[in-house]
């Protein structure tokens, strides 16, 4: 049987942490517990993250509706609680504003790979949701297109939400992912970001596969793409409106070699060249 107290403490601790990181402002974020198959615990609205107490966290069913509590839950678990329909693996669910990712989420600009290992072990690509107003079944409706292909997003111009299987591991995506933003701008400051390149990325997947983490750039659907080019998430970013703005992608020829590139080039001026001949013998 479940502790449900220590389940609060443990909520009230990531609240605290939330709050000192300065990943939520005044009574910014919300994070959620799913303790059975209908009951989730959940913050309070309108309450500072910073100063939770146990006797502060609610109870609600997965639809929304308020079991227990002094307190009214907060007014964005919609997003929590689809979430877990989604995900029956997923038990903690944490989503807040830190101020270098949410900057990402503003500018709609993607989060380039294959540039730190951490990042490539424990998050892997990061796609970014299209906007929709918070607090209602539209806004978390944004996540379905994503949310089985990793356990961190980006809430465009809103934040950022992370799930995982304890509320410290849910929290640990968000720390990792704008310490990472975080660096990526220092970088972009000093004028140069350098990229590992595929070869050395894959390497880094294969290293999370023996550690048993899992990662979707493991299956099929990573074998005719890029790794570092954010393919996966692609096709999304229009209706988002997330463009590369501020960081390029890394070539597909940077990482090619010599004689791969020497048959690129032949190849494209054989196709001119047929093309032209083609044209010319219709005239």
């Amino acid at each position: 049987m479940q502790n449900l107290h220590k389940i609060k403490q443990d909520i009230c601790e990531i609240g605290r942490r939330i709050y000192d990181r300065q990943f939520a402002a005044a009574n910014d974020g919300n994070i959620t517990v799913r303790v059975s198959e209908n009951e989730v615990l959940c913050t309070p609205t309108l309450q500072c993250k910073g100063f939770l107490k146990p006797d502060d966290i609610a109870l609600v069913d997965m639809t929304g509706k308020q079991i227990s509590g002094r307190k009214k839950r907060s007014s964005e678990a919609l997003l929590h609680l689809e979430i877990y329909r989604q995900r029956e693996d997923i038990k903690s669910v944490v989503h807040c504003h830190p101020p270098h990712a949410t900057a990402f989420a503003i500018a709609r600009e993607p989060i380039p790979q294959c540039i730190l290992p951490e990042v490539e072990v424990f998050l892997g690509d990061v796609p970014i949701t299209k906007y929709e107003t918070p607090g209602g079944q539209n806004f978390a409706d944004t996540i379905i297109p994503f949310v089985h292909r990793t356990n961190i997003m980006i809430l465009a111009n809103h934040g950022t939400v992370s799930y995982g299987e304890t509320v410290e591991q849910a929290y640990w995506w968000t720390e990792i992912l704008d310490s990472y933003c975080r660096m990526l701008m220092l970088a972009k400051q000093l004028g140069n970001v350098s990229f590992l390149g595929g070869q050395k990325s894959q390497e880094l997947l294969d290293l999370k596969e023996q550690w048993g983490y899992k990662d979707p750039r493991n299956t099929s659907e990573y074998e005719d793409c890029d790794i570092c080019a954010n393919d996966i998430f692609r096709d999304s970013w229009a209706e988002s409106g997330v463009e590369r703005r501020a960081f390029e992608a890394p070539p597909s020829l940077k990482t090619a070699t010599p004689a791969a590139v020497g048959g690129k080039e032949e190849a494209l001026v054989k196709a001119i060249t047929d093309e032209v001949i083609r044209q010319m013998q219709n005239h």
